[in-house]
């Protein structure tokens, strides 16, 4: 017998150690030979993560995907990983080091990385116990790390190959420079903060005219928020068409502290609408000025240290052309060196001595910052190893063009090919330590070799030198002679963005550059389920990479869910305190109430508003099976494996076998499209409203009776149904229906498998006589039942019920099911008539109408106006709603969080509305 309660906390566990300790999700478990493959790669998580609410939802709607296939005989694969997170993981390791007074330069990289290691192996990796919890069901055995030696063989593979294709190659472009880390950093690791600055006027004087601050015509104005940055202007742009400067394209101006004569360019980029209509271009410290600088061959001079200090006395670029008259070279003397804050605010007091600030204007703008470094990033110009993503874009735009990887939902398409269509070159190199080094070793001329050991590269170096005439090839000879590692050739110290190992994922996990047998089974592999924030970081470069190199597309479908948010539609952040830790709702709640929870709110397309008290509901739901199932052991009912579907005789066994082949169908359309709420909707109605609410409610007659063949026969269709249910729940909710499938095999039985790995309802009965029968019943109990409510009728009142215009069908039907209605819609006597009896509540079913005189049970007038008031307050609120969504200010200004909300509240009350104005509508006909 099952326990009274279930107990998430003791069975969770249980039924995790019994999954492990059969190894029930290694790769092809529970499939026959030859059985079609299906694979998920997993988004792996970084090293350094813990399970957060959008690895929650991720993993969930992957698990039930994986699920759902393997209980449909398919060679199921979810092949689990983690990231190495360069950055990140770096960082860690770097403060448990500086809480040791150890810096990181105190140590050899070789000694540094062993650091890491080391902490990988105490403490990395906790992410994966966590998502054990949550009941993902990966081949734990199969786990891969993107630092491992097979993913590192991959890495190089792809990187020498690329190389000497002519599709990665070494420039001097601009990044996102961290200067506390020290490193480049992706767009992914740059956040937007809002602050409040200032944008500062200055004017540059013509050259050739006599400046003259009161004289528009010896000048032109333009306004930066970054005046630090002036000292590297080499252009002012100018819209062709703005006729205040038209004179003026071609002509110089001169650049106040620096001297330098920087041409005025007419650009497209200037907006004549903003500011004054020129913009000062600094090619070297600002992305939008560097497409503008390569447009009109301006040079690029930059003007900052890795440490964002201001270089200036020992700077090439700076200095070339410049006339260094002892009052410039002071003031560079003492820009020299500062830091690049501290620089902005005496650059201003200089342009101002001068006579050169116009203005000063407050103005509140975004400044990126590194959202591990914290600090403000540079645009920065430096030399940088890039992939030439236009060129690899071109079939992974194909391919989703031509329906061969889809979308879904599909307007992420949209958002795919804006990123692929204006795609830059991808900047993969970054000045860390942990990560993959780059395969590329410099000869003492600055030649570079890149080859997957340093063997290799010291060969093509010989060979290269040799093959030259004169001195280096004298130089090499004589090296040789007295050879020592590392005279000849010197490693770049840079390693590669972490995503350039990620986009290798899907095949590199398979064991790919070797032909492995899993590598043959598992690629393609079937779908991705990822956020929409790093389609183009990874999702896009997945593609490139996987068409490239096993020229076939990754996956063919890429499901994008939603954010999860906060029951107010907030985003969590750590700032606003809202943020849910999934761990404490599983400690709560237990894992499948969670999980269930996430399935049914997963509409395509639509974020997640989370809230505890809709987990807590979700896991009554959960408890609602468990009781339906301890009812039915009360009540005699076992597996009969000798019962058969169309041994059925009872109208509601016939009833809800129907309805359960309909779930079925609905619940399997439902996953195998991605439409998660949906499925888990279908579950929900099927199990608690019409197998708990109605069926087990209809049987008790049944149980308490003395057929013993209608009690045989319904004992064995419950079991049958019960089996089902846990099975179509089971993606959903695995560890208590697993539980189930355990608990309740019959006495002197055994289950042929764990439920994971049972096979996937597809039951094929129907008849639709019966499952109209019973569902005109329902029908008919529930429409009685709402008239009740809604007219505040006493629970306890007996009120007749007056049928008008049955037909005969209707007739027979109230007669056969007379018991069951008096006593689940608590009516009186049932009869028919001409006419609505005074005071009666109506309600259409099929041609008949159904009366409920309630004049004697209720004051109608009283509850008119009750009904009337409440509408009233509806409406008032409505109208008032109205009028906030139709400002347009409103709509325009306010949080998208904060109008969605008004949005719901409208729809809610609008809900109501209509809900009173038919409860007040059959008041005002009964009275």
């Amino acid at each position: 017998m099952l326990e009274k309660t279930y107990d998430a906390q003791s069975v969770e566990p249980k039924i995790a150690r019994i999954w492990e300790e059969a190894d029930a999700f290694r790769a092809g478990a529970g499939a026959e030979e030859g059985a079609e493959p299906f694979t998920i790669v997993i988004p792996p998580p970084n090293v350094t993560g813990s399970l957060h609410m959008g690895h929650a939802l991720n993993n969930t709607l992957q698990d039930i995907l994986i699920r759902f296939e393997r209980m449909r005989g398919k060679n199921v694969l979810w092949q689990p990983g983690m990231d190495h997170a360069g950055i990140a993981t770096q960082m860690v390791v770097e403060r448990r080091l500086m809480e040791k007074q150890v810096h990181r330069r105190d140590l050899t990289r070789e000694q540094f990385v062993d650091k890491i290691w080391e902490w990988k192996a105490e403490s990395g990796g906790a992410i994966f116990n966590q998502l054990k919890r949550l009941g993902a069901s990966a081949d734990w055995s199969r786990e891969r790390f993107t630092m491992d030696e097979g993913l590192s063989k991959a890495v190089l593979e792809v990187f020498v190959t690329l190389y000497k294709q002519g599709l990665i190659y070494k420039d001097k472009r601009l990044v996102n420079w961290d200067p506390k880390l020290l490193t480049a950093i992706s767009d992914l690791e740059v956040e937007q903060h809002e602050v409040n600055g200032n944008l500062w006027h200055f004017r540059y004087p013509v050259e050739g005219e006599t400046y003259d601050p009161e004289n528009p015509k010896t000048f032109i104005t333009v306004a930066t928020t970054r005046p630090e940055t002036m000292l590297g202007d080499t252009g002012v742009a100018v819209h062709p068409e703005d006729e205040r400067y038209r004179d003026l394209i071609g002509k110089n101006v001169i650049l106040p502290l620096v001297g330098r004569r920087i041409p005025i360019v007419a650009d497209e980029y200037s907006d004549p609408e903003k500011g004054t209509g020129a913009v000062k271009i600094t090619p070297a410290h600002d992305f939008n000025d560097f497409e503008v600088g390569k447009r009109h061959k301006l040079p690029a001079i930059n003007i900052l240290t890795v440490e964002a200090a201001i270089n200036l006395n020992d700077n090439e670029d700076f200095l070339a052309g410049l006339e260094a008259t002892p009052e410039r070279q002071a003031v560079w003397s003492e820009l020299h060196g500062q830091d690049r804050f501290a620089a902005r605010k005496r650059i201003v007091e200089l342009m101002e001595e001068g006579g050169f600030l116009d203005k000063i204007e407050p103005h509140r703008h975004t400044v990126p910052h590194g959202d591990r470094g914290g600090v403000p990033i540079e645009p920065f110009l430096t030399d940088q190893w890039y992939v030439n993503a236009h060129e690899m874009a071109k079939p992974a735009m194909a391919s989703v063009r031509e329906g061969r990887t889809n979308f879904v939902p599909k307007n992420w398409e949209k958002t795919y090919f804006d990123w692929m269509e204006n795609i830059q070159p991808w900047c993969i190199s970054r000045q860390l330590w942990w990560g993959h080094q780059i395969p590329a070793w410099y000869g003492p001329d600055g030649q570079v070799f890149v080859e997957k050991t340093e063997e290799e590269a010291l060969e093509s170096a010989i060979q290269h030198y040799l093959a030259l005439e004169g001195p280096w090839k004298a130089w090499v000879e004589e090296k040789l002679e007295n050879f020592q590692p590392g005279e000849i050739l010197t490693r770049d110290e840079d390693v590669l963005d972490t995503w350039f190992s990620s986009a290798l994922w899907p095949f590199s996990t398979l064991g790919w550059p070797d032909k492995t047998p899993e590598l043959k089974t598992y690629y393609q592999t079937d779908v991705l389920v990822t956020g929409f924030d790093i389609i183009f970081f990874w999702v896009a470069r997945m593609m490139m990479m996987g068409l490239h190199f096993m020229d076939e597309e990754p996956f063919h479908t890429v499901y994008v869910h939603a954010l999860v948010r906060d029951k107010n539609g907030q985003k969590m952040s750590k700032s606003k305190g809202n943020v849910i830790d999934p761990l404490e709702l599983i400690d709560e709640y237990g894992a499948d109430a969670l999980r269930f929870t996430l399935a049914i709110m997963a509409a395509q397309g639509r974020d997640v508003k989370l809230d505890p008290a809709r987990i807590a509901g979700y896991r009554n739901f959960g408890t609602k099976l468990w009781n339906a199932t301890r009812f039915a052991e009360m009540n005699g009912v076992a597996r009969d494996d000798t019962f058969w579907l169309n041994d059925a005789k009872l109208a509601v066994n016939r009833w809800i076998l129907t309805e359960l082949t309909r779930a079925a169908r609905e619940i399997t359309d439902a996953i195998a499209s991605y439409r998660f709420n949906e499925a888990a909707g279908a579950a929900y109605r099927f199990v608690w409203n019409l197998f708990c609410d109605w069926y087990l409610e209809l049987l008790k007659p049944v149980f308490m009776g003395e057929d013993e063949a209608a009690k045989a026969e319904s004992r064995a269709c419950v079991a049958f149904v019960l089996d089902e249910i846990y099975k179509l729940l089971h993606p959903m909710m695995p560890f208590m229906t697993e539980e189930l499938w355990a608990q309740t095999v019959g006495e002197g039985q055994e289950r042929q498998s764990l439920l994971c790995h049972a096979a996937w309802p597809a039951p094929d009965f129907e008849d639709v006589e019966a499952a109209a029968d019973i569902n005109w019943l329902v029908d008919l109990v529930s429409g009685i039942r709402s008239v009740r409510s809604e007219m505040n009728v006493p629970p306890a009142a007996i009120a007749p019920l007056v049928v008008i215009g049955a037909n005969a069908t209707t007739r027979e039907r109230l007669v056969r099911h007379e018991a069951a209605i008096k006593r689940l819609a608590r009516v009186g006597d049932i009869s028919h008539g001409e006419t609505a009896p005074k005071g009666s509540a109506q309600i259409v079913l099929g041609e008949a109408t159904v009366c409920l005189p309630l004049g004697s049970l209720i004051d109608l007038k009283a509850e008119a106006a009750r009904l009337q008031k409440e509408l009233a307050k509806v409406t008032e609120e409505i109208a008032r709603l109205h009028k906030k969504l139709s400002n347009e200010k409103f709509v325009a200004n306010a949080p998208e969080d904060v109008v969605e909300a008004e949005r719901e509240k409208l729809a809610e009350y609008n809900e109501q509305q209509t809900r009173l104005s038919v409860a007040l509508e059959r008041v005002r006909d009964a009275g």
